[in-house]
């Protein structure tokens, strides 16, 4: 997660140069090709760690990630409207934190005073002393508010789930401390510790499906594992696992997971920080974890770079799903968000994509927040950018090539509909839309094409707009500075 607060001021001051924006020719036309097609999208989400554990029992919130309905949302700044992002992808984050001393007072959970307590997620598992989760080393109770969220997330139509490790339980660790190793550049892991890691996991996974309601779609038991970040003392939880580690545990846990009766389920890796180093942690695993992940997830905090259409390739031929399962960074406005976004769909071809926070500090979050001291504001403009791809662009779609670099498509065949999200960028502009590749269009000249914007900079969030109209099998459309637009065309075939 890019180091997050560690990272911020870094992150801020690279951000124009990882950022690429391609810009849009005056009075441009784009060409939409209905018969290349790069998938069937799964859908939205966001992790629940951090803001979960702090607001897990808010279902006003609950309401604007999960639901597409209109929200009443109240802030410490007054009251908001919102439209519901309608998100169905949670990434439920498995604490390993402790605050009770085990072995008689011996073990103590090294808990450094940098860590927030809102980041400190509790470990079910409390102890070496049993793995049997009907024992009293497990803590079924804990983490109490993201469980929550989880649940309302389910209980609005969520489908997706994934079960991911920021670090694995204090007590398996060498120097007691979830927030990493001494030296960061090593395992914290303990060597001894690999199958029990891997026993954790699967057991979490196990309970949720019986006793929670919620089987997990995918379990990850990495994030960012080969960067040297995860350094004792933290701001949050994390660990590095060497290739060699990672392979080790992924052997454990496929058979733990196979042991509970969970073979269908699959295991995701690495959770990387980038695109490209995503690359080399597939390339570096062993030909029996390849077999053993079924899933490739990477994060997207290369900005404008990295070897997107490579990691599609990778995927392709190794047939495993590719999610991009973290996206985030200090942009209010949501450019610099349309823009990779804009480039995942369009070289990377993920089947879903996942913001990182949805409520934190400055630009970092879609909603401006401090979790930590309970505060929360309106939303930034990011909030109404990302409305724009995640309300019209839903599960089922196929990825589609919606013609110049700047313009996402998807096509709902079971109800003949095409989605356009096109983002302009410093010059303002007519673009025009080309859809004569279909035989039908909307009973083409006078057919009515629905139209939403967002202008980043101040004016319309999200607003609804009647006035495109096609001509023919063409729409054109005026596109004002750092403008994100979205166009529905129904009764296209």
């Amino acid at each position: 997660m890019l180091r997050c607060v560690q990272m911020m001021g870094l992150a801020a001051a690279l951000l124009a140069a990882m950022t690429i924006t391609v810009p849009a020719h005056a009075d441009d036309t784009t060409t939409v090709n209905p018969a290349t097609s790069w998938g069937t999208w799964r859908g939205w989400g966001s992790s629940l760690a951090w803001w979960a554990n702090q607001f897990g029992s808010r279902d006003d919130m609950a309401d604007m990630l999960y639901t597409l309905n209109t929200v009443s949302f109240t802030s410490n700044q007054g009251t908001q409207s919102l439209p519901g992002l309608g998100f169905n992808v949670v990434r439920y984050n498995v604490g390993g934190t402790g605050t009770q001393p085990i072995n008689g007072g011996v073990s103590l959970p090294n808990n450094p005073s940098t860590l927030p307590p809102f980041k400190m997620i509790p470990t079910y598992w409390l102890d070496w002393s049993s793995s049997d989760p009907t024992s009293s080393s497990w803590d079924w109770t804990a983490d109490a508010n993201q469980r929550a969220m989880m649940w309302k997330a389910r209980d609005r139509g969520a489908n997706v789930f994934e079960l991911f490790s920021n670090s694995p339980p204090w007590w398996m660790c060498y120097n007691s401390s979830t927030t990493g190793s001494n030296s960061g550049t090593g395992d914290n892991l303990q060597s001894w510790n690999y199958q029990q890691f891997a026993i954790y996991m699967a057991t979490v996974a196990k309970y949720s499906k019986d006793n929670w309601g919620v089987s997990f779609t995918s379990v990850e038991p990495f994030n960012e594992s080969s960067d040297g970040w995860w350094k004792y003392p933290g701001r949050q939880e994390g660990c590095h696992f060497d290739m060699s580690t990672q392979n080790a545990v992924i052997g454990y846990l496929r058979a733990e997971m196979d042991k509970r009766g969970l073979n269908s389920m699959p295991i995701a890796a690495s959770d990387e920080n980038t695109v490209d180093r995503a690359i080399k942690s597939w390339n570096e695993l062993t030909a029996s974890s390849k077999s053993s992940v079924e899933q490739i997830n990477t994060h997207g905090y290369q900005g404008g770079g990295g070897d997107r259409a490579g990691l599609y390739r990778l995927a392709k031929n190794s047939r495993k799903e590719l999610w991009n399962s973290e996206y985030g960074e200090n942009d209010a406005t949501g450019m610099s968000m349309a823009s990779n976004l804009t480039l995942d769909m369009r070289k990377m071809h993920p089947v879903l994509w996942c913001y990182w926070q949805p409520f934190d500090g400055g630009g970092w979050g879609l909603i401006n927040s401090k979790p930590g001291d309970n505060w929360v504001g309106f939303a930034n403009p990011k909030y109404y950018v990302l409305a724009q791809y995640t309300r019209h662009i839903r599960p089922g779609m196929t990825l589609i090539d919606g013609g110049e670099d700047n313009t996402v498509a998807a096509y709902d065949a079971a109800n003949h509909r095409l989605v356009l999200v096109t983002t302009n960028y410093k010059t303002a502009q007519w673009i025009n839309y080309d859809l004569s590749k279909y035989r039908v269009v909307n009973g083409n000249t006078g057919g009515k094409v629905d139209r939403w914007m967002t202008q980043t900079g101040g004016g319309d969030m999200y607003t609804p707009h009647a006035d495109t109209i096609l001509n023919g099998k063409k729409f054109r459309s005026w596109f004002p500075t750092n403008t994100v637009q979205t166009f529905v065309v129904n009764n296209i075939y």
